[in-house]
């Protein structure tokens, strides 16, 4: 079990074209605003102050899990009633407030005012908003918006829109600069530093990563940029990023041993890098992997699993489940399938994979009951009733404050899921 897996290409299968289901209805996930928690980490000279309501504040307290005597960079402006009948003028309050902050916290470099719901309820221009403090605050703190509104996205669109944000005011590399790598996609240092030092032994550079830990950091863009996604839910980020002349790199995700050599070697096909050297760098970090997964094999191998559609992780993860621990796909939803993007991955699915598209949760329900799969991944609205109904369950939100992707993560993905099943398994009488 501890063999090397070989790197191969995706061979289109079936499953890229087969049908999918598409269902429109009630949809049960979080905000983008959950985004912040792992924005916030990464750029570490950033603050993200949401302009909403005291409801927000809440969400995004709890999902940090703040302590009371912590000093995070996110806050919340919150609107109260006075701002929602009209009875002061919510900009004032904004600069009033937004002065305070930067008063207080000299340290800050960028600065994102994020919409939410009653933000947008309210008709607050926060586009306006971030051009007139940014003149006012420049050049010491730039100012940027995006919305992390619960009413039509996920919650993962959250990072989507904040890097989107980003993109027009990357600088633009000059014309005669080499051929770069650049990495998008929030990713936790531990594994920035891994994949650093793969790419500096596979002779890739210059590589950066986007974004990047320090505001000041940010990557000159242009036609000589190749660039791989580390996340699937990307789309605009990635779509803005082509129109400023940058390539994306056609790959799976990074997720388990299969994924990240895969991914590793679609940058080192548009490098020029010799394949056998790719096989040779990377050979140890998958014999690593392999060994570490072949336990959490013996716990997941045949087990069946259903997703909900929450985060757009689902069908890379999916993916991994089933080619390295040999789990069988009951259902794999996902909010929104980019047929580009997961090209890749969706040739790699089992043939005859069910995949659903949106959400219509009673129908999913319904579907998920008469299965009755071994796991089901939702998130935490549907949790604990599908607990108390018997089932097994697996939080989706874990998947994002995770490291789970590279090759020496590939184990710590794994047990996320072998965890609640051996719990299960313990609490049997």
């Amino acid at each position: 079990m501890s063999a090397v897996i070989p790197i191969q290409n995706a061979a289109p299968q079936a499953c890229a074209d087969m049908p999918v289901l598409r269902e429109r209805g009630q949809r049960e996930v979080f905000c983008g605003l959950t985004g912040i928690i792992w924005l916030h980490r990464k750029i570490q000279d950033a603050f993200f102050l949401v302009v909403g309501s005291r409801t927000c504040a809440h969400l995004i307290q709890s999902a940090a899990g703040v302590m009371i005597f912590a000093e995070p960079r996110f806050a919340t402006a919150i609107i109260d009633e006075r701002d929602l009948a009209g009875l002061a003028d919510a900009n004032a309050e904004l600069d009033r407030v937004v002065a305070r902050l930067l008063e207080r916290r000299p340290e800050i470099k960028m600065l994102f005012l994020v919409g939410s719901c009653p933000s947008e309820v309210i008709k607050l221009d926060l586009s306006r908003a971030a051009s007139r403090l940014s003149a006012h605050f420049s050049p010491r703190v730039r100012v940027l918006n995006y919305s992390g509104s619960g009413i039509e996205t996920t919650f993962t669109q959250g990072e989507d829109a904040c890097l989107a944000s980003l993109v027009p005011v990357l600088p633009t590399a000059p014309a005669d600069a080499p051929a770069q790598l650049l990495v998008v996609g929030t990713l936790a240092d531990v594994v920035e530093d891994q994949f650093t030092r793969l790419f500096q032994q596979l002779g890739i550079g210059p590589v950066q990563f986007f974004p990047p830990r320090r505001s000041t950091d940010l990557p000159a863009i242009g036609p000589q940029t190749r660039f791989l996604l580390a996340q699937p839910f990307l789309a605009d980020t990635a779509r803005l990023l082509e129109s400023r002349g940058a390539t994306r790199l056609a790959a799976p995700f990074p997720l388990g041993a299969e994924g990240t050599s895969l991914w590793m070697q679609a940058a080192a096909d548009a490098m020029g890098v010799p394949q056998d050297h790719v096989e040779q760098v990377t050979a140890p970090a998958r014999a690593r992997s392999s060994a570490a997964l072949a336990r959490h094999r013996s716990q997941l191998e045949g087990k069946r699993i259903f997703f909900f559609p929450d985060s757009q992780l689902e069908v890379p993860i999916a993916r991994f489940l089933a080619r390295e621990l040999g789990m069988q796909l009951v259902e794999v939803g996902s909010p929104y399938l980019h047929r580009q993007h997961l090209a890749a991955e969706l040739a790699l699915l089992p043939p005859g994979t069910q995949l659903s598209e949106g959400q219509h949760v009673e129908k999913q329900l319904d579907r998920c009951r008469a299965a009755a799969p071994d796991i089901v991944v939702c998130g935490l609205g549907l949790a604990n009733p599908l607990e108390a109904e018997g089932m097994t369950t697996k939080w989706v939100i874990e998947l994002v404050f995770t490291p789970i992707q590279g090759f020496e993560q590939a184990a710590d993905l794994a047990e996320l899921f072998a965890r609640p099943l051996v719990r299960r398994l313990r609490l049997a009488v």
